[in-house]
């Protein structure tokens, strides 16, 4: 997963796995002097991945013509490909999905209503419709893409997505796995909220785990989406004490409220571009900039022993007389 700086044009290629893919699009770049400045690629279960950044400042060409000439490049091969350019996404905006827990939407809306966001909820997408009615509370068109028993229409999603055109989707308590086929088209562009201390306790029933495990700190990790489950970079995290006996509905009442703070934490970051992924690891840009609570409060650094700690040892060690205990 390469650097995503927003001066650079993004090209998503992704459809299904064939020699030559990488070599046809990147020479047609070269053609028009279109420098590369990061490229990955990816395959799984069949679906080809690629994705670049690219310096198109002193291309020959025009972006409408780039982009319709990677579009039928695209054709020929049998793939689709995705053209961000660095103008596309000065208005930023976010696809939220849900399934049936209104806490984290609830919290998105609220902070979109305040001006604390950063930038517009254009829809939300559901595989339930349980939640429609908060979404037209805040006159947010919202789509219902699951069956009677919540299994999504991917094709559905996929053709939403590409309709609303956000810079970020949010999974807002989602409780489905979104396929290669989807986060291969949005990759570091999809944010999740998982119930736990990542990468402890993944899949469903996180607060279960943790009280069958008997951990005493238990937390929320918000981080980006990737195709193996709950693996991918973390951006923050949010930790809370384990009540003794404590039930998983009272985990609930506990996490929910951190489950919001810190998947919203996390979308700011992700769009005042703060955060950047390198080698499946988050880092800050700018840390003397940037206030974001990333871990546990900064209190609880002042509330931890500061020893002992290896190397204190050698300083007792200078004194050459010998210390008795008492008897």
């Amino acid at each position: 997963m390469g650097i995503v700086t927003r001066d650079l044009t993004e090209i998503t290629v992704v459809g299904e796995d064939d020699t030559g893919l990488i070599a046809e699009v990147t020479s047609l770049l070269f053609e028009r002097s279109i420098n590369i400045e990061d490229l990955d690629q990816a395959v799984r279960e069949g679906v080809f991945r690629m994705t670049m950044r690219v310096d198109t400042s002193e291309m020959v060409t025009t972006e409408e013509k780039l982009r319709e000439d990677l579009t039928d490049l695209g054709d020929d091969l049998g793939v689709d490909v995705q053209v961000r350019f660095p103008a596309d996404r000065e208005t930023q905006t976010i696809a939220v999905l849900v399934t049936k827990e209104s806490h984290c939407l609830e919290a998105l809306f609220e902070a979109w209503a305040n001006g604390d966001l950063g930038a517009d909820i254009e829809v939300v997408i559901g595989n339930h419709d349980d939640l429609e009615p908060l979404a037209a509370k805040y006159d947010v068109p919202f789509h219902d893409i699951g069956d009677e028993k919540g299994t999504p229409d991917e094709d559905q999603l996929l053709d939403l997505l590409a309709q609303y055109d956000a810079d970020l989707i949010a999974l807002a308590r989602y409780m489905r796995i979104l396929s290669p086929d989807v986060v291969f088209r949005y990759e570091s562009r999809i944010i999740n909220v998982h119930p736990s201390l990542l990468p402890a306790f993944p899949g469903a029933s996180a607060y279960m785990q943790a009280i069958e495990e008997g951990v005493r700190i238990a937390g929320v990790t918000a981080h980006y989406v990737t195709t193996d489950l709950d693996q991918g970079p973390i951006i923050t995290q949010r930790a809370f004490n384990v009540p003794d006996d404590a039930t998983e509905e009272e985990l609930q009442q506990i996490g929910q409220p951190l489950e919001a703070e810190a998947l919203i934490e996390a979308i700011k970051l992700h769009l005042n571009d703060e955060v950047n992924v390198h080698r499946g690891r988050t880092k800050l840009r700018d840390p003397e900039e940037t206030s974001a609570q990333l871990g546990a409060p900064e209190k609880l650094d002042q509330l931890n022993p500061d020893r002992p700690i290896d190397g204190l040892g050698e300083f007792v060690a200078e004194d050459d007389g010998e210390i008795e205990a008492d008897d």
